[in-house]
């Protein structure tokens, strides 16, 4: 027998209000709340400029004055053509003027902006250039082109200027930049078949675009016993590397170390050739070089800068001389070689030091100014400046002590550029998308910040690439690029760290369920009553 309590009417009255007031607030607060504490914060970005950045495209505009010296237009086409301000005579009075000087003459008298190319035109039969010599292109932005304009009767300046169009096009693409160079820029981004192998192999056997580098100088003595190496390193980097790296400044920063390593050997064993007299080592046994004496560089930690490693070796007694030999089985001038994006080994011979009555250790002191010729010009081809080919007919002046031409530096910043440009793109683009894909990674507010400077930098930089602006546009790639890697590698960016939707339901089911219980069967409850309630209403009016 059971007793159940019998409640009047104001208590269910009561009961009735407390549990639909208990639903209400439930409905009405609770679940927007805990909605809105749990959801994963998403900041806001430019979604529409970031899709604006996948059909990009660039257009790259070179300045270009062009100078007529005295006697290369007839009278009639002086009237017709604009003077110039600056004149053969008055920079090159002298037959006897050698390239060089008329170079630099010519270039002290002229304001060129980074990026810009001055053409002088000058007549056929002048002194200056060698017969067979059509054009002569310095240190400078500035070059020579021996041209026949004369020979046009009765022409204008369209006239003038489009009978020069295809010799001015070819030192454009001298100096400035061409179609291989911006597909070697973009080979990450082009389907395989777009690529040239040329270009293919310039973009790999250089480093890819960083906002820094570290370089590091190491020499190698494996047998401290037979001989105590002696280089001069300090005095070598400021002679050779470092004018090259301040000419480098507005590229990237570089940090430059050296050190010495007792006892460190090749990890191949060179072989004897008897017909040489000498240790060699051949093409297909390099690869197996760097591995062993990798290990004992160290690594830079500290830094996620790329490090270009350049090693001198000096092979002991017994492995000496030891010469390097090509594909083609022939004697390497250098005695160097390098691997691409790594850096460069040589080998430097001391056999000469050895004797039958030799006291070791033998003193020695390397000659740095052939050691560094061949790492500098190793190092020209890890930061990216390609073997320039010359069309018949030109001439290019050597970069000298500086290591670069000024029209060589621009043509590396055309690259650096776009690649900049591009890899920013892709990084923001690639960021973009991965957010969209995957809703349950958190959005901070400093990682829209980065992702809106990028692209507010990406814009700029494509803008003063086709105002012509070259070191502006450099400067804002870098700003895309630096900003665009610091948004894609955030630490917050990482899915592991947030909860996807059927595991929040796992985790907060069991703590609301028995709190959702007694309200659901409360207004269960209530509702069958309103409907008994309406029932018996129902069936007394009828």
């Amino acid at each position: 027998l059971s007793i159940r309590p019998v409640l009047s009417d104001p208590e269910k009255q009561r009961g009735r209000s407390a549990a639909v007031a208990i639903a209400a607030l439930v409905i009405a607060a609770g679940i927007p709340l805990w909605w809105k504490t749990t959801e994963t914060y998403r900041a806001w970005l430019p979604a529409a400029r970031i899709s604006e950045l996948e059909a990009l495209q660039l257009e790259l505009r070179v300045e270009v004055e062009v100078v007529f010296a005295r006697g290369t237009l007839s009278p009639e086409q002086q009237k017709k053509v604009p003077a110039s301000r600056i004149t053969y005579e008055s920079c090159c009075k002298s037959k006897s003027l050698c390239l060089v000087e008329a170079d630099h003459a010519l270039h002290t008298l002229t304001e060129t902006s980074c990026g810009s190319v001055v053409i002088y035109i000058i007549p056929e039969a002048s002194a200056l250039l060698p017969q067979d010599m059509r054009v002569y292109v310095g240190r400078s932005r500035t070059a020579l082109l021996r041209s026949q304009v004369a020979s046009v009767v009765g022409a204008g300046l369209p006239e003038v200027l489009a009978a020069l169009d295809p010799q001015m096009e070819q030192v454009l693409q001298t100096m400035s930049f061409n179609h291989q160079d911006v597909t070697a820029a973009l080979t990450d981004r082009l389907r395989p078949g777009l690529s040239t192998r040329d270009s293919l192999a310039d973009s790999m056997r250089a480093f890819k675009s960083s906002p820094g580098y570290e370089i590091t100088f190491s020499l190698l003595n494996p047998d401290p016993k037979h001989h105590q190496l002696h280089w001069d390193v300090e005095a070598a980097l400021d002679a050779y590397i470092y004018p090259l790296l301040h000419k480098m400044a507005p590229v990237a920063n570089f940090s430059v170390d050296s050190q010495i390593l007792y006892y460190a050997v090749l990890g191949v064993n060179p072989r004897y050739d008897a017909s040489a007299s000498a240790y060699t080592l051949s093409a297909d046994s390099l690869a197996h070089v760097i591995n062993p004496v990798e290990a004992r560089l160290g690594s830079n930690a500290a830094s996620s800068n790329p490090v270009l490693n350049f090693l001198l070796y000096v092979p002991d007694s017994l492995h000496s001389p030891l010469i390097i030999r090509n594909d083609q089985k022939q004697e390497v001038a250098s005695n160097a070689f390098h691997s691409p994006r790594w850096g460069g080994i040589m080998v430097y011979n001391v056999d000469g030091a050895y004797g039958n009555d030799t006291q070791f250790p033998v003193d020695i002191a390397i000659d740095m100014s052939r050691v560094m010729g061949v790492f500098l010009s190793q190092l020209r081809l890890m930061l990216g400046f390609q073997q320039t080919g010359a069309p018949p007919g030109f001439v290019l002046e050597a970069a000298g002590r500086e290591g670069v031409a000024e029209w060589e530096l621009d043509r590396l910043l055309w690259s650096r550029s776009v690649e900049n440009v591009a890899t920013a793109s892709a990084s923001i683009t690639s960021l973009a998308q991965l957010l969209d894909q995957i809703a349950n990674i958190v959005i901070n507010d400093n990682i829209a910040q980065q992702v809106a400077s990028a692209v507010t930098a990406l814009q700029a930089a494509v803008a003063e690439l086709e105002a012509g602006n070259l070191a502006l546009a450099l400067e804002h790639s870098r700003e895309a690029i630096s900003a665009s890697e610091r948004a894609f590698f955030d630490p917050s960016l990482l899915h592991l760290l947030y909860f996807p939707d059927d595991q929040k339901f796992a985790i907060y089911i069991p703590l609301f369920l028995p709190m959702c219980v007694p309200i659901l069967l409360s207004l269960l409850k209530i509702f069958r009553e309103v409907q008994q309630h309406r029932a018996e209403k129902r069936a007394k009016r009828d």
